[in-house]
């Protein structure tokens, strides 16, 4: 993402990319790690140019990715930013504004076929889930096309398809981090996810949202 700011910066155009065949120093949402094998995953950064920054950014961005990958997989979206295959990540989307745009970090677990022992049963690829070696530039072509063409979309668009296509959206029962438990009930108008819970509803602003049996 710092190269990607930096072109910013300097007024790259809208839809500008930046691709790196690894990351050694990829960064997640509150500052968690992302594992990088070498040629094994798609790690990318968008230069974005919108009128307006706010969570719908983030939905509209796993709705492409989710899309871009349709014709391999049927992935689920988790609130806010990851898109799950199996109930394990299969990729991870952090938007930061920066240098007078947007940058989105996304991040595909294409071809990796292992992981390290704390990621198994929770991430997973591409290739681990269709059995065959998936070529990179097509994923990252129709992930590009998919990220200018949903981030495009008006909010309320945005937030009705996430509804419609995430199975975390609505009746998923849900630990908030660690603080409460609930089933989920949702988005409000601004893109946020609210949890029914034994004492009310919940508007989740931020955080770690897990389901739980």
């Amino acid at each position: 993402m710092r190269d990607a700011a930096e072109l910013a910066a300097k007024g790259a155009p809208h839809g500008t990319v930046v691709v790196a065949a690894r990351q050694t120093h990829g960064i997640g949402r509150h500052g968690h790690t992302w594992h990088s094998q070498p040629d094994g995953g798609l790690y990318m950064s968008i230069i974005l140019r919108l009128p307006a920054h706010g969570p719908e950014v983030t939905l509209a961005l796993g709705l492409a990715v989710q899309e871009a990958v349709s014709n391999l997989v049927s992935a689920d979206l988790r609130w806010p930013n990851d898109v799950m295959l199996n109930h394990r990540k299969l990729a991870g989307i952090l938007v930061q504004a920066q240098a007078g745009a947007l940058i989105a970090g996304i991040g595909i677990n294409v071809n990796q076929i292992a992981f390290p022992d704390d990621l198994i049963g929770v991430a997973t690829s591409l290739r681990i889930e269709t059995g065959r070696d998936i070529p990179m530039d097509s994923v990252l072509d129709r992930v590009l096309a998919e990220s200018l063409r949903y981030t495009g979309k008006t909010k309320p668009e945005i937030l009705r398809l996430f509804d419609e296509r995430s199975t975390y959206a609505r009746g998923k029962a849900v630990e908030v981090d660690g603080r409460y438990k609930g089933v989920t009930a949702g988005l409000d108008p601004n893109g946020f996810l609210t949890v029914r819970t034994a004492t009310g509803i919940e508007t989740v602003l931020a955080g770690g949202v897990r389901e739980i049996s």
